[in-house]
């Protein structure tokens, strides 16, 4: 049988970040994007979330190349763990290869991987696959996009992108896409974040007009929050902030890298002795500073929320400090956002985060720079990724209104694979994927039952029964002691200690009764019991017994 084009997704369908896609054909693997995604507000004390690389780790040594659309971390972020289950060159524009050089050095590992650069208009052969960078817009640098020519027909993923018209570096390569539709594309992957937006996306060049207004006649200390790795928006700043006699200090690590790698390469242009360490604006007058930080998604520990909650070492929110906002919030990132702007407002602080104000300009592509895409590339078959279901949803349906067939419109999950010949599309199957936990050093270790017990103690705190047995005799010689932590507060509740402990004490002896110096069926009783006790009184704490022999 001749060989079929596979392409799996192992993260960015049904979800928002953690993007990964997999393009298979005979013996030949190319992987494009590796990213990560951020935990949900009930993964407690979980600090990334990664895909799952168990089928890549099984097909290594079939895996050409690792391809990179742009420097955001839900695309590139997971690469220093993937590194660790497989090896593969790495393909990437400079910006992007350079904030990747970091996450490897930082890892240990720089040297053991290869880190090729290139740029929009370059074509690299990886096995039987053809890949060639196109330049598309973005709310960072060097994004691409990729047409991948394949021994069944060519496949378009867009990765992330807008059109506009206004950008530095140049606008989105219609012309090149154009040509690809009139080729033939046998799929198209495209972006869907921003399928549910009427019109267009706004010009970046519009924020650095918003951001002139903000500073215009401003006599306090301004305090701007962005995406890190947007150095177009991180060049805006330095222009405006120059133009009205101020000093820039960033902080957070993520921005500081991102200023670091985009100044080396020249991606950013500071204006002479505008950029000052962050130490040195207490020397200043208020209206001749401004502070670049991160947290904008409203992230626990990123440098806004430490300077919102007191925890910043260099700086204090003070009243009149005006906070601009230059970001909207990802879904399901509103309500920590939320929390930071009410403490800055509590702090006498001047909180600037109206759409209205313009400044913040999406990197993704609304519905009418979709349509011309889809016009441009009138595809054989079309896989919208890069959404959650209603954003795949509703980008199928503007695929249909823009003419396509809705038998050539599939709607795929993380792991199901898809295979093509020249005239067919299928889903034929799926592989292992799903979302990996980062605790700390630990990758993987964390899993369903360990979150369900977290959220259970979190929500219902822990009782734990102490029970002290001879060895020599098997009598019970101490206990049964109730300790509990996140339940009730005991020297308030003494009644109902004394309740469970009497609960616990009957268990023990009925237990025993029957079942002389058997520890397990003790330790079964005291959980039934003290559960059945407390669900009948409302409450389900995490039942803990601990067994001693003295």
């Amino acid at each position: 049988m001749a060989n079929k084009l596979k392409i799996i997704s192992l993260g960015g369908l049904n979800e928002i970040g953690k993007n990964m896609t997999v393009f298979e054909y005979g013996r030949d693997i190319i992987v494009v994007d590796c990213g990560l995604g951020f935990p949900e507000d009930d993964m407690y004390g979980v600090d990334l979330v990664i895909p799952d690389f168990t089928y890549l780790a099984k097909n290594r040594d079939r895996i050409r190349g690792l391809f990179l659309t742009h420097g955001h971390e839900d695309h590139i972020g997971a690469i220093p763990y993937a590194m660790r289950e497989f090896r593969a060159p790495i393909h990437a524009t400079r910006l992007t290869a350079g904030l990747v050089r970091l996450k490897l050095e930082e890892h240990g590992i720089e040297r053991q991987v290869k880190l090729h650069t290139h740029e929009a208009g370059d074509i690299v052969q990886a096995g039987c696959f053809q890949v060639e960078f196109i330049r598309v817009n973005h709310s960072i640098a060097d994004a691409c996009a990729f047409a991948i020519k394949t021994p069944v027909g060519t496949v378009l993923m867009t990765g992330d992108f807008k059109i506009d018209s206004m950008a530095a570096g140049g606008m989105t390569d219609l012309g090149r896409f154009g040509q690809l539709g009139k080729d033939g594309v046998l799929a198209f992957l495209c972006d869907s974040t921003n399928v549910e937006n009427p019109g267009y996306s706004a010009s970046e060049s519009l924020v650095a007009e918003g951001f002139d207004r903000q500073f215009k006649g401003c006599s306090q200390r301004i305090i701007v929050t962005t995406f890190a790795s947007n150095a177009y928006r991180l060049q805006s700043l330095l222009n405006v902030a120059h133009r009205y006699g101020r000093k820039v200090a960033v902080t957070g690590r993520s921005m500081e890298n991102v200023l670091k790698v985009s100044l080396d390469l020249g991606y950013l242009k500071a204006p002479k002795d505008t950029l000052v360490d962050i130490s040195e604006i207490k020397n200043l007058p208020k209206n001749k500073v401004v502070i670049v930080s991160t947290g904008s998604q409203g992230e626990n520990m990123s440098a806004l929320y430490r300077m919102a909650f007191s925890m910043h070492k260099q700086v204090e929110i003070q009243p009149g400090d005006r906070v601009i906002i230059s970001a909207s919030a990802i879904p399901g990132n509103e309500k920590s956002i939320g929390k930071i702007i009410n403490e800055l407002y509590a702090k006498g602080a001047e909180v600037v985060h109206d759409k209205a104000a313009d400044l913040h300009a999406s990197g993704h592509a609304c519905r009418e720079e979709l349509k011309i895409v889809h016009a441009l590339v009138h595809p054989r078959f079309f896989l919208p990724v890069h959404g959650e279901q209603r954003h795949l949803r509703a980008h199928a349906m503007l695929a249909q209104q823009m003419g396509m067939n809705p038998k050539n419109i599939f709607i795929g999950s993380i792991g199901q694979v898809f295979e093509f010949t020249r005239t067919t599309c299928r889903q034929t199957g799926a592989v292992p994927a799903g979302k990996v936990l980062v605790d700390g050093s630990g990758i993987g270790d964390v899993g369903g039952v360990v979150l369900r017990d977290r959220r259970k103690l979190a929500e219902e705190g822990v009782v734990m029964v102490v029970v002290g047995f001879s060895r020599e005799t098997g009598a019970v010689v101490t206990g049964p002691e109730i300790v509990t932590r996140g339940f009730i507060y005991e020297k308030e509740s003494e009644e109902v200690m004394e309740q469970l402990r009497a609960v616990a004490q009957r268990a023990v002896q009925q237990t025993l009764r029957h079942n002389s110096r058997d520890w397990g069926s003790v330790r079964t009783s005291l959980r039934q019991e003290l559960a059945a006790f407390l669900r009948a009184h409302g409450r389900d704490p995490m039942i803990l017994p601990v067994l001693l022999a003295i």
